[in-house]
């Protein structure tokens, strides 16, 4: 029987079964989730399982958008967290439902429970071929029970649904183009709006023309200023546009003295800093950071090296957007962030409302890993509404607005140092690992304000400080995620530095520190591997004690061998392999590369391992997978955001390339089958491995061991000099 020490979070919190089964209309049955799709297809595998445990058609069963007040609270989805809360929640939801309705057939029907069959909800008995619907049974529409959390599930062997290839929920309408995202909302009597930005972070409005706003109010053109907040509104969309550009040229700023323009990772490591040392299990811990000794006596080679990460952007494809309306003194917000329940918390702190004025509703944008946009620019919607209460308005920010103001995953730099014995057994380890918060999302119960979590609290007549992030102590959070090796290393030497005093706003991007960490641990381990004089993946093998890891190492290492990766004598191949937070998904890649001519690195082909428990929507794990090795692939090679005194400078896709289409490798996917083991979280899982192994693969295409991202043209000619 569960216990309050191990009741599954999500069902502590929402113990009713009518919390999320709804027997819905026309025979459907809709599901609710604190869980946002934003193209990882959480829906279709929630579906899934639903439809295996109720024994109904897949295609019966709908996912609702998530809504406050209506749908769970689930916090943020965020951290490969997804399968283990809402879809263990939905699976022990749908079989008490199952249960429940088996129950009341047999009763309806005068007939023992265990001589039911259902088929698509509808129940026959064995003895007399009655049959009564699902929804006949609910007519009254609620169960009123709570969920049992050890309600009997299906066992794997008895899965018709769970594990096979299904359309995904939402795919015909984004085919056909009959998708809508937040940035085609239309309400009535809407007005749309656009902001009017500082040029950089410190600066403060000192005046505007006040003849420009009068020309504007002449033309129902309304401009909103509080403090150095400034936004227009009106009813046609390019009649806001155009009035912002003139707002703009109109607006005179205080400067200061701009952004910190040092070099950054001579910053990284000589600024003000909170150290800590990182204890077995992935947590820091508020003692003194041992001192990095001389290796040990016995050691026969000793590698040390340095890896360098920039400031990376979520990039989203689609500008964040918000919509809002202010009326009666009531607040409803539309919103593509992943948390609506966290960011009405920290509105009605930032705007001095009661949680229960304030109704957030999801609404699909144009997809995030991370905290970008979103949550500010719904909070500048909100803001706006209020000034022009009566009527939704709708927020969009430009391509300037979300490159040059979204909340970017901190650089960080890792220095590392490892020993050898005779054996070439590692002996010695030392990780230390320095970077910026990756903890800013505006959630309550987090170190600090959520409000001033939120962009534009800092730009209002009264403005809140800038939030000072605490370190986590958590295990496997912020700079120290993945810090600690899953490798039987002894003793090892692991430090998270919390650094002060960075020049730019920082928040969650896919993975937190697990992307820096891990590529360079991984090319690192390459470095032991060749001192040791023995193969990488052996190497690997010869260091784990995990036989889930072992699996996908040499299920990877096979597959490449068979597919004679690297064989070519232009091209060069590489490995890695982690395990996100050393407790979700294992996952390792190999990388095949050509670097040609003019230094450009051509990624050919890409192998991806991958053990994420039990698999209920393959082609899922595999696009997530595959969209993982694909985003790395980018950080890893072309992205940097640059700035410089006067703020950012990398504001579009030339300044801020990503990868292309002509940049994408053959990938081939392989799933671990684990079925009946718990859901492991695997979105996140891929993207260290490949930034581990494009390191590794350089290496091996020209012999050259590169140690500072973006891994571009420039750097490799100047790796080649050196």
């Amino acid at each position: 029987m569960a216990t309050p020490s191990n009741r599954h979070p999500s069902i502590a919190d929402h113990p009713d079964l009518d919390q999320w089964i709804e027997m819905g209309a026309d025979e459907r049955i809709i599901l609710h989730t604190g869980k946002v799709d934003i193209g990882q297809r959480i829906s279709t595998a929630l579906a899934l399982i639903a439809a295996e445990e109720l024994d109904v058609d897949y295609a019966r069963v709908d996912v609702k958008r998530t809504e406050t007040d209506i749908d769970p609270n689930e916090g943020f989805t965020a951290g490969s967290m997804s399968m283990q809360h809402s879809g263990k929640a939905i699976r022990m939801a749908s079989a008490t439902a199952r249960r429940f309705l088996l129950a009341r057939a047999a009763e309806k029907l005068g007939v023992e429970a265990a001589t039911l069959a259902v088929e698509d909800g509808l129940i026959q008995s064995r003895e007399t071929n009655e049959t009564i619907t699902y929804w006949e049974l609910m007519s009254d529409g609620r169960f009123d029970i709570p969920v049992d959390e050890d309600v009997t599930v299906k066992a794997p062997e008895d899965h018709t649904k769970v594990g096979t290839s299904v359309l995904t929920k939402g795919m015909t309408e984004i085919v056909t183009g009959k998708m809508h995202y937040i940035h085609d909302m239309v309400l009535p009597d809407m007005l749309n709006a656009r902001l009017v930005r500082p040029p950089h972070y410190l600066a403060e409005l000192k005046s505007i023309d006040e003849a420009v706003i009068e020309r504007l109010a002449e033309n129902n053109i309304t401009v909103v200023r509080d403090g150095s907040f400034i936004a227009v509104v009106a009813a046609d969309e390019y009649a806001a546009v155009k009035a912002a550009g003139q707002v703009a040229s109109a607006a005179e700023w205080d400067l200061k003295d701009g952004l910190p323009i040092g070099e950054l990772y001579e910053a990284l490591t000589a600024n003000k800093r909170i150290s800590l040392p990182v204890a077995p299990g992935g947590a820091p811990v508020d003692e003194p950071v041992p001192p990095l000794e001389d290796p040990p006596s016995e050691a026969v080679a000793t590698v040390s090296a340095r890896f360098e990460k920039p400031y990376h952007m979520h990039g989203s494809i689609a500008p964040s957007a918000g919509c809002a309306l202010f009326r009666d003194n009531k607040l409803t917000v539309w919103t593509h962030n992943q948390g609506v329940y966290p960011l009405r918390a920290a509105m009605a702190e930032a705007l001095g409302m009661a949680v229960d004025d304030i109704h957030i509703a999801y609404v699909p944008g144009s997809g995030c890993y991370g905290h970008n946009g979103a949550d500010d620019a719904a909070f500048d919607a909100a803001l706006i509404a209020r000034a022009v209460p009566g009527k939704p308005v709708l927020l969009k920010w430009t391509r300037d607005d979300e490159h040059a103001w979204e909340p970017y995953g901190s650089a960080m730099v890792c220095e590392l140092r490892g020993s050898l014995d005779a054996d070439g057994k590692v002996i010695d380890w030392s990780h230390e690992s320095y970077g910026d918060t990756f903890m800013a999302r505006p959630a309550p119960g987090r170190a600090g304000s959520p409000a001033e979590k939120l962009l534009s609290t800092h730009y209002m007549e009264n403005p809140l400080d800038w939030p000072l992030a605490p370190p986590t102590m958590g295990p496997h959070v912020g700079v120290h995620r993945n810090l600690e090796p899953l490798y039987t290393f002894p003793e090892p030497r692991l430090v998270k530095n919390l650094v002060r005093g960075l020049p730019l706003r920082v928040s969650a991007l896919r993975t937190l520190g697990a992307f820096a960490n891990v590529t360079a641990m991984e090319s690192f381990i390459d470095e032991l591997a060749e001192a040791a004089d023995k193969s990488p993946a052996e190497f690997r093998l010869d260091h784990l004690d995990n036989e889930r890891a072992k699996d996908v190492i040499t299920a990877l290492a096979d597959h490449m061998k068979a597919d004679q990766a690297g064989q070519d004598d232009s091209r060069g191949s590489g490995i890695a392999f982690a395990q996100y937070k050393n407790v979700a998904a294992y996952c390792a890649v190999g990388i095949e590369v050509e670097v040609n001519d003019a230094a450009e690195v051509i990624l050919h082909r890409a192998w991806i391992a991958a053990d994420a428990g039990e698999v209920v929507d393959p082609d899922g794990l595999t696009a997530q997978l595959e969209g993982g090795l694909i985003q790395a692939a980018s950080w890893t090679l072309y992205e940097q955001v640059t700035y410089d005194g006067g703020g950012i400078t990398s504001r579009d896709w030339e300044t801020y390339p990503i990868i292309r289409f002509d940049n994408i490798p053959e990938v081939k996917t392989i799933l671990m089958e684990r079925p009946g083991e718990p859901f492991l979280g695997a979105g996140e899982t891929v993207a260290g491995p490949t930034g581990g192994a494009i390191v590794n693969a350089i290496y091996n295409a020209v012999d050259l061991r590169l140690r500072r991202m973006p891994f571009d043209p420039d750097a490799i000619k100047l790796a080649a000099m050196q």
